[in-house]
């Protein structure tokens, strides 16, 4: 096999670089400030994904928390009666 082959890969498809705008982002702001000293970011706009899209909003406190709660709790609560059907607590009516 010679280099260059794909094994069993597609090519990969890019999206268009012209997509991404640094305006209305926090690196428009960035920009500016460099602009005043005479300088420029080249690579600003491979950043501006960060602030756009599903990455643009915030994550919270509470997203965090509660985020697998409900798939754990199901899990908890299935498990809780797989435990109780195969091994029920004995009832001796004693200690021990």
């Amino acid at each position: 096999m010679a280099h260059g082959s794909e094994h069993g890969h597609g090519q990969t498809e890019l999206p268009d670089y012209r997509q991404w705008k640094v305006e209305g982002t926090p690196l428009e702001d960035v920009q500016k400030r460099l602009a005043k000293r005479g300088l420029r970011d080249p690579w600003a706009r491979n950043e501006v994904w960060r602030y756009m899209g599903g990455y643009a909003k915030p994550v919270t406190l509470m997203e965090i928390f509660t985020r697998g709660l409900k798939w754990g709790f199901g899990a908890f609560v299935i498990a809780l009666g797989i435990e109780y059907t195969l091994f029920p607590p004995k009832k001796n009516g004693g200690h021990h």
